[in-house]
């Protein structure tokens, strides 16, 4: 775990980049066409781009070596934005798109490569707390970037926006190129990944068989969450006016403070638990804990007085948390050859969720309200893990636990782990 925090450092620094990019592009894009057509443009194919870039990193992931990835993901989005800093404005308008591909692809071949070689850079039984420290710097990096872009953009203008972004990434690339750490298990790097590697579609279909039903209902509740998520995004800037006209901004800024305070004491608590019992939360964990998040969500739209509703959206960002946390884990239980595939399958699964939720509940907007909206895409979330709990309890299953010579890749109880 000893260099693991550098790379969590480095991973938060190019986390910021990214939701100062998210922000900053999709405002310069308006402002150098003057159109919100072009704008949403860009936005669906940056949002396509994830989708199938999904199923295009598992395969890359599964074959190549994943710390190289990882250096040359950061560093493409790094040339993509000085390529835009350095282009004549008469050209930079036409650049976009294709830096939404580099950035949308990008993005998500990095997060399909780190997070499935989690369990080889800080062993099996860290996991979890590895997981939690990921979680809450992208979070702090979330609030960071959605925070200060506004000021940059505004203050020093979206040359030095993209410049900032930028550096961000070539920070985070030179971070992960100098750590000394183990990215893939030591069969897989011995025999080279590529030489062995199976067909990918039979590959899928032996993942499939292999973890159905459990396995495939915890991706498909991802993606449902992503329908979800996209719902309480799009439909809070409205309920957030109707609240307080003059100040539409006021609930909408309490909201994301609270909720990103409560998420990451969730990281927090379930890493140090973890650590103490040696024990990861399975499946039956992550059903309750999505039902929890989407119910608070739920509540924070349900008209309540200020002080309930802030408690609801904090209730709502720790289950968030959690539920990120145990998910993660659970996937990383495969076997490291199977592991990419299936994070780009759940990456593929939670991008369509969010962006087919965006063109839904906008549309849904213009006739529903947004507690109608919002309490019919988590309320869905809510019946789907009510039936996964409902198949746990009637099977009497729950992940078993594993006998004391188990191989890694398995919960264990904690030991030291490698750095």
């Amino acid at each position: 775990m000893r260099y693991f925090r550098l790379l969590v450092l480095g991973n938060g620094i190019s986390a910021y980049g990214s939701y100062l990019n998210m922000v900053a592009l999709n405002v310069f894009v308006y402002d150098a066409t003057g159109s919100a057509l072009a704008a949403g443009l860009f936005m669906a194919v940056r949002l396509a781009t994830n989708v199938v870039s999904g199923w295009v990193s598992g395969r890359l992931v599964s074959l190549y070596d994943r710390k190289r990835l990882m250096v040359g993901a950061d560093l493409c989005q790094a040339v993509a934005l000085l390529t835009l800093l350095l282009a004549p404005d008469g050209v930079r308008v036409g650049l976009l798109y294709a830096l939404a591909v580099v950035t949308g692809g990008c993005s998500t071949l990095s997060q399909v490569a780190l997070r499935s070689s989690i369990p080889e850079i800080v062993g099996a039984e860290h996991r979890v707390r590895a997981n939690a420290l990921l979680v809450t710097g992208r979070s702090l990096a979330m609030i960071a970037g959605f925070a200060s872009s506004g000021l940059v953009v505004a203050h020093l203008g979206y040359s030095a926006a993209f410049a900032l972004d930028a550096a961000s990434f070539l920070v985070s690339a030179t971070v992960m190129f100098l750590l000394p750490v183990r990215t893939r298990a030591a069969a897989a790097a011995a025999g080279g990944g590529s030489a062995k590697a199976p067909d990918p579609a039979r590959l899928t279909a032996r993942i499939l068989l292999g973890t159905a039903p459990l396995l495939m209902a915890m991706i498909a509740i991802r993606a449902v969450d992503g329908l979800g998520s996209s719902s309480h995004n799009v439909a809070l800037p409205l309920y957030s006016s109707s609240l307080d006209p003059a100040h539409p901004a006021t609930f909408i800024s309490q909201f994301w403070a609270t909720w990103a305070i409560g998420n990451i004491v969730a990281q927090q608590v379930i890493g140090r638990v973890t650590r103490k019992t040696g024990r990861t939360p399975g499946e039956r964990a992550f059903a309750l804990g999505a039902c929890v998040m989407s119910a608070g969500f739920i509540a924070v739209f349900s008209g309540l007085p200020t002080v309930p509703a802030v408690i609801a959206a904090l209730v709502a960002g720790a289950a968030d948390g959690f539920t990120e946390i145990v998910y993660v884990s659970r996937l990383q239980t495969a076997p490291d050859e199977q592991r990419g595939r299936l994070f780009g399958l759940s990456a593929s699964a939670e991008n369509t969720g969010f962006g087919l939720g965006m063109l839904v509940s906008g549309a849904l907007l213009e006739t529903f309200s947004p507690l109608q909206v919002v309490a019919a895409f988590h309320g869905l979330a809510i019946v789907l893990c009510a039936a996964l709990l409902l198949l746990l309890v009637v099977r009497g299953r729950t992940r078993p636990a594993p006998p004391a010579e188990e191989p890694a890749g398995r919960d264990e109880p904690v030991t030291e782990g490698r750095g």
